[in-house]
């Protein structure tokens, strides 16, 4: 059966293009640098958003329509595989991802769950012989069930402890099956309401226990993904453990986890937390633990998770810049994990999401890997700390002075001068690239079409 009955494979044809059905500035076959602009983005589709995602809000019924509705149960899960190859083929994207509950219904049991699983992963493994695609990352969904309502693997009661271990085992088995790259741990109630009836002890040393015995059973299989942490500060719970990148990574270090789990980082994550997205991809690039991208962003003007595609150019430029200086994003990718608006209800809609979240993403690669090659921000950030190169500052970095040395330097300086940090000369410097990228791309365009 076909769904999306009147829409062609997308195509690139250019940023003088007016066709809404096609690429303005992804061109999967273009070369940045070494390798190609599919091998570096390595897109992914979320399965959640695309085709399990209704619209509803708090205020509102689900607003969506998709032709794979008329369906129930288990048709319902089959037909949503037909739809989402179909989709995947004519928007030409290499990976998808999804949660065990959006590809099938929970059963009246954990062992019909397993059932209704096992039939769908099938389908799903057959669709995967005849294309290209291939599964980025799963996870379990471990929060929307009201037996996860005080958590998962940080839950009060040792039974969901057991219900949740039991989800995640599966889902290793799936991963495995279905030749996943990655394994994804969001915490989706792994926090606290309120300290007030809380043992976080507790808790987190059980949410350890718990990540250890994922790495032991991964391994015991033979499934070699990268494991991944996707952290979140907030929503549903007050506050989560898994805060952000930094709360994340002290978490995998005091549980002697950070040589087996990298950071999923999505951007509208990192805004909630009070970060940038590119201070969270900097972060876990310094520390080498950018694992892979929940590409989307935030609303500026609402305080939770929109889940809005991307559409930030600039933003796009500086998460691209991280992942370059990163050496590519690794095993990982950009799943969108994003959701069209309330009011673009239309399964075209989809299509629509998606092709401007690429085309967003590649001027984003393309100006990010201009200005690293014309090393525009390393040469600010080599002049602004170019004292640490020679005299005192050279010893502090090489450590060959203490207190009594610093002292006895600083009483005989005259007046300190410090430089202008100059940061309106530096975003002014990203624009002139970012619209220099959007020119020459008209132009040349505008030539090849005559």
């Amino acid at each position: 059966m076909t769904y999306f009955t009147n829409i062609n494979k997308i195509k690139y044809e250019g940023a003088a293009s007016k066709n809404p059905y096609a690429f303005k500035f992804y061109n999967p076959e273009e070369k940045i640098g070494d390798k190609t602009m599919e091998e570096i983005l390595r897109f992914g589709v979320a399965y959640w958003h695309t085709f399990t995602e209704d619209l509803s809000d708090p205020f509102g019924v689900g607003t969506a329509i998709r032709p794979w509705d008329k369906f129930t149960g288990m048709d319902l899960a089959k037909a949503r595989v037909e739809a989402a190859f179909e989709f995947f083929d004519k928007l030409g994207v290499p990976y998808f991802c999804f949660h065990d509950a959006d590809i099938a219904p929970e059963g009246s049991s954990l062992r019909e769950t397993y059932q209704n699983l096992d039939i769908i992963v099938d389908m799903i493994k057959d669709y995967m012989k005849d294309s290209k695609i291939k599964l980025l990352w799963n996870t379990a969904n471990n929060f929307s069930h009201s037996r996860f309502v005080h958590g998962a693997a940080s839950s009060s009661n040792a039974d969901v402890f057991a219900y949740s271990a039991a989800k995640v085992k599966k889902g290793l088995e799936i991963g495995k099956e279905l030749g996943a790259e990655n394994y994804v741990f969001w915490g989706g109630r792994e926090g606290y309401e309120t300290l007030l009836n809380t043992d976080m002890k507790l808790e987190m040393d059980n949410l350890g226990r718990f990540f250890h015995m994922a790495v032991d059973y991964a391994k015991e299989i033979g499934f070699d993904a990268q494991f991944l942490i996707e952290p979140k500060p907030k929503e549903p719970t007050s506050h989560q453990y898994d805060f952000d990148v930094a709360s994340g990574y002290a978490f995998l270090q005091h549980y002697d986890l950070q040589n087996k789990f990298k950071f999923n980082i999505e951007a509208n994550h990192a805004t909630l937390a009070g970060h940038t997205f590119e201070h969270e991809l900097h972060y876990a690039r310094i520390h080498g633990m950018l694992g892979s991208v929940d590409a989307n962003q935030g609303h500026p003007l609402l305080g939770w998770d929109t889940d809005e595609f991307p559409t930030d150019v600039f933003s796009t430029t500086l998460a691209m810049y991280e992942v370059i200086k990163n050496g590519g994003i690794g095993r990982g990718g950009l799943n969108f994990d994003a959701k069209v608006r309330r009011g673009s209800f239309e399964p075209e809609d989809l299509f629509h999401a998606h092709i401007a979240g690429m085309d967003t993403f590649a001027v984003g690669l393309k100006v990010a890997q201009n200005l690293i090659d014309d090393n525009v921000l390393d040469n600010v950030v080599d002049e602004r700390y170019n004292s640490y190169t020679e005299g005192i500052g050279l010893d502090i970095v090489e450590g060959r002075t203490d207190f009594h040395k610093l002292e006895q330097h600083a009483l005989g300086l005259g007046e300190i001068n410090n430089k202008s940090g100059r940061l309106e000369v530096i975003k002014a410097t990203i624009n002139q690239y970012l619209l220099r990228a959007y020119a020459g791309e008209i132009s040349f365009n505008r030539e090849i079409m005559g």
